[in-house]
C-alpha cells in the first residue's frame, strides 16, 4: 500500500469516527464549541507556525490578489450559470447561491491536508492566499448582502463610513487575521519560532498539532444528510468544482510554477468548501427582517438552502481534495486538470441537457400531432 493511500485512509478514519460521534454531540452549542476551538486556537496556531518558518518574499504578495480575482470570477460565473439549473434571477435562492458558491473555507477543508501532504511552507503560501479570500467573504460579500437587503426591502442604505467601520471591526476581531498580521510584523523584524521563549513556542506547537484531528472529527460530526435539494446542490457543487479545475488547469499551464507542490496548491486551494461567513451575513440580515413585520414575509435570502449547501459542500470538497492528493502526480499536468474539469462540468449539465432534449421531443411530437390532426380535418 502506498504511503499516500495510507495517509488518506488514516485521515478518512478520523472522519468516520466523527460520524459515529454525531449521537454524542447533537447539541448545536457543542458543535459550535468545537468549531470555536478550531478557528480561534488550532488554526491560528498552525498558520502562525507556518508563517514564521518562511522568508518574506515580495513575490508572494501576489497570492492574495490571485485568490480575490478567483472569488470575483466565480461570482460572475455563478450569476450567469445558475439560470441553467432552474434558479430564477433576483430570488432568495439566487442571492444565497451567489454569495456562497464563490467563497472558500480552506481552514476547515484544505489546510489540514496541505500541511499533511505538502508541509508547512506550502501551508504558509495558502494562508497568504486566504487573505484575499477573507477580503471577499468579510468585505465584498457583506457589502453585496446588505445592498441586496436594502434593495429587496426598499430601504435607505447606510453611509459608506458606517459600513467601513463595521467591516474593519469584523476583520480585526478575526483571530486568523490577527495572527497573520503579528507573524508578518515579527518576520519583518527578523524574528522566527526559534527566537521565541521555549515555553511559548512549545505551547504554540501543541495547539498547532490539534488542528488536523479536530478538523477531521468536526467534518464527521457536522455533516448532515438531507435529501431535500440534494440533487440540485450536488449538481451545482459539481459544476463549481469542474469550472474551478478548468481555471486551475489554465493557470498552471500559462504561469510558470516554482515547484510541484505549488502546482498542487493551485489545484486544491480553489476546491475548498464554501465559507460560513456569507451565511453569517445572511443570518444577520434575516434576523433584521424578523424584527420587522413588514419585512418578515419578504426574505432576502433562503437560509434553508444556504445551510444545506454548507452541509453538502464540506464532505464534497474534502473528498475532492483527498482525491487530488491521493492521485500522486496526476494533477500536476495541466491537461489532466482541464480534462477532469470539463468532465465534471459536462456531468453537472447532463441532467439539464437530457431534460431539454425530452422537452424538445415532446414539443415536436405535439406539433406533429397538431399538424396531422389539422390535415385530417381538411
Amino acid at each position: 500500500m502506498s504511503i499516500a493511500l495510507q495517509k488518506t485512509l488514516s485521515l478518512l478514519l478520523l472522519i468516520v469516527i466523527g460520524i459515529f460521534l454525531q449521537k454524542k454531540l447533537q447539541s448545536e452549542d457543542q458543535k459550535k464549541g468545537l468549531k470555536t476551538i478550531i478557528l480561534n486556537i488550532a488554526l491560528p496556531a498552525m498558520i502562525f507556525v507556518a508563517l514564521l518558518k518562511i522568508e518574506i518574499n515580495p513575490d508572494l504578495l501576489i497570492l492574495p490578489v490571485l485568490a480575490l480575482v478567483f472569488n470575483i470570477v466565480m461570482i460572475f460565473l455563478t450569476r450567469y450559470s445558475l439560470p441553467f439549473f432552474g434558479i430564477k434571477a433576483d430570488t432568495p435562492a439566487m442571492r444565497t447561491l451567489m454569495l456562497l458558491l464563490p467563497s472558500l473555507a480552506p481552514g476547515l477543508t484544505c489546510f489540514p491536508f496541505i500541511v499533511e501532504y505538502l508541509g508547512d511552507d506550502v501551508l504558509a503560501w495558502a494562508a497568504l492566499a486566504d487573505i484575499g479570500n477573507k477580503l471577499f467573504v468579510l468585505v465584498l460579500a457583506y457589502l453585496l448582502a446588505m445592498s441586496w437587503y436594502y434593495k429587496n426591502q426598499n430601504l435607505k442604505a447606510k453611509s459608506n463610513g458606517e459600513k467601513v467601520k463595521e467591516l474593519l471591526i469584523a476583520m480585526v476581531s478575526e483571530p486568523i487575521n490577527m495572527v497573520i498580521l503579528v507573524a508578518i510584523i515579527l518576520l519583518s523584524f527578523g524574528f522566527n519560532l526559534e527566537s521565541m521563549p521555549g515555553f511559548l513556542s512549545e505551547s504554540i506547537l501543541m495547539m498547532k498539532d490539534m488542528m488536523t484531528p479536530l478538523v477531521l472529527l468536526f467534518i464527521g460530526i457536522a455533516v448532515i444528510f438531507k435529501w431535500d435539494q440534494l440533487r440540485m446542490i450536488t449538481s451545482l457543487l459539481t459544476f463549481r468544482a469542474g469550472f474551478t479545475f478548468l481555471i486551475s488547469g489554465l493557470f498552471i499551464w500559462l504561469v510558470p510554477m516554482p515547484s510541484e507542490a505549488a502546482v498542487i496548491l493551485a489545484v486544491v486551494f480553489p476546491q475548498s468548501a464554501v465559507s460560513f461567513w456569507p451565511f453569517a451575513h445572511m443570518s444577520s440580515i434575516r434576523k433584521l427582517e424578523y424584527e420587522n413585520e413588514d419585512q418578515k414575509s419578504n426574505p432576502t435570502f433562503d437560509l434553508e438552502l444556504g445551510i444545506n449547501v454548507l452541509a453538502v459542500s464540506m464532505p464534497f470538497s474534502t473528498l475532492l481534495i483527498l482525491g487530488v492528493f491521493t492521485s500522486g502526480s496526476y494533477f500536476t499536468y495541466p491537461i489532466h486538470v482541464i480534462t477532469i474539469g470539463a468532465l465534471m462540468v459536462g456531468l453537472a449539465l447532463l441532467p439539464k441537457a437530457i431534460q431539454w432534449i425530452r422537452n424538445a421531443e415532446f414539443s415536436f411530437d405535439s406539433l406533429r400531432e397538431k399538424v396531422l390532426k389539422d390535415s385530417s380535418v381538411e
